[in-house]
């Protein structure tokens, strides 16, 4: 009975990655249209279409990589991005409706992506408007995913422009998300967001630096100071001139 169990298991493991290989090799193409569309790469036109036919013209198989409904939606939602370009306003409404359809079956598969439900968030406003009711797939972004570098610099300027509607903590989390990207460096990004969309909120912003590394704050500093903008950067001399 022990050599047969003994059998059995090596059975498993030898067939495992021969089961686990036609996935992997479908994912392939998916991995690196995903990568591109992320990255906001300039595609030549039809490449994602055509990224998007190779996919889906492949058998289903019982063990699919969960990057597979991941790129799907992507490219379903850049494909509805170049159809609007287009002015047709038909064919954007139905690759819409597919990348959202799309992106609600990547979040069956994956429901701890962050980036899925921010991409579900934008879906839904972008096409019908501003509604509350949305809200919730952004703040299902932060539980998912509070501390995700790429995904924030999306997020946050999403998220200080309503930021009055948005519950305590998910505020609490947008703010420690600005304190983030200063700190990680993106001086440039978080410069935009607070001198634009989260301008009204540029008090909590601004108080929230206060544990970040000084030298990311000097460069905020410098940044809003040669742009005109006279804030005042915790912890960073008020009378420092920008050339220093």
């Amino acid at each position: 009975m022990f050599r047969v169990l003994l059998l059995s298991l090596g059975f498993v493991g030898a067939s495992w990655p021969l089961a686990a290989l036609p996935s992997f090799w479908l994912s392939s193409p998916a991995l690196d249209i995903t990568a591109r569309i992320i990255a906001d790469e300039r595609l030549r036109p039809g490449a994602v279409e055509q990224s998007l036919a190779r996919i889906e013209t492949k058998p289903a198989l019982w063990l699919q990589q969960p990057q597979l409904p991941l790129a799907r939606a992507l490219a379903r939602l850049r494909v509805a991005e170049e159809a609007m370009k287009r002015g047709s306003s038909d064919e954007a409404d139905r690759e819409v409706e597919a990348a959202q359809q799309q992106l609600i079956i990547a979040l069956n598969v994956t429901p701890s992506d962050s980036f899925l439900w921010l991409m579900l968030y934008s879906v839904k406003t972008n096409r019908n408007g501003f509604d509350t009711s949305a809200l919730r797939y952004l703040e299902q972004s932060y539980l998912a995913g509070p501390h995700e570098g790429w995904v924030s610099l999306r997020r946050n300027r999403l998220a200080v422009a309503i930021f009055p509607l948005l519950e305590d903590r998910t505020q609490q989390a947008v703010v420690a998300e600005f304190a983030e990207i200063v700190d990680s460096d993106f001086i440039e990004q978080a410069a935009r967001t607070l001198t634009g969309l989260g301008w009204a909120q540029k008090e909590l912003l601004l108080a929230a630096l206060r544990d970040v590394d000084e030298s990311a704050k000097i460069s905020l500093s410098k940044r809003l100071r040669n742009e005109g903008i006279d804030v005042r950067v915790p912890g960073i001399d008020h009378t420092e001139r920008p050339w220093r």
